[in-house]
């Protein structure tokens, strides 16, 4: 692994979960959990002939975790299981969310409510920010669900404006203020 990122995520810890900074031992992890089928659809990936998961991906995915500033592998019992990242606009202080679990066996276990809740502190409490927005496909409920128990709002829709597995598809935005996250705290 390359050490010579620029990744400045900061060591979280949670209830449940460790978000850190990439270790070698999650490529293993990463490619142990190979491909998903429900968890590529909704990545909004095409599911319809779905090629085993390589060594080489398994790499680039957690190259590019060490080469984005804030991007978080989400450990969960000792393995990786994910990753979790904002992208941050300094000028207009607002970040972009993005979080994907591929270790399909621990869905529906709370850990995307946890991971999101501590990257909304640290995103308000600690870099100060105004917003955080997110896009998640229409038809990913459990997303949608979990986004909204941690206080994000609909806020629009890009209408069949991404084409999955030929079918136009409906992307809904989403976005929580500082304003409106702060009193979920007290």
């Amino acid at each position: 692994m390359n050490g010579g990122g620029v990744n400045q995520s900061p060591f979280i810890r949670g209830r449940q979960v460790l978000l850190r900074q990439p270790k070698e031992s999650d490529i293993l992890d990463r490619f142990s959990c190979g491909r998903h089928k429900e968890i590529v659809r909704m990545y909004g990936g095409d599911t319809r002939n779905l090629q085993p998961f390589t060594m080489e991906e398994a790499r680039a995915f957690v190259e590019k975790i060490l080469t984005t500033k804030y991007n978080w592998c989400i450990e969960y019992l000792g393995h990786c299981i994910g990753q979790a990242r904002l992208t941050v606009n300094e000028e207009n202080q607002r970040a972009r969310y993005a979080i994907g679990i591929f270790d399909s066996s621990v869905l529906g276990k709370g850990l995307g409510t946890e991971v999101t809740q501590l990257l909304l502190s640290f995103a308000f409490e600690e870099l100060q920010l105004h917003r955080v927005d997110l896009r998640v496909l229409e038809y990913n409920h459990r997303a949608i669900a979990c986004y909204e128990k941690c206080g994000f709002v609909k806020e629009g829709i890009e209408r069949e404006g991404t084409l999955i597995e030929g079918k136009f598809e409906t992307d809904l935005f989403m976005s929580i203020l500082d304003r409106e996250y702060h009193p979920l705290t007290r």
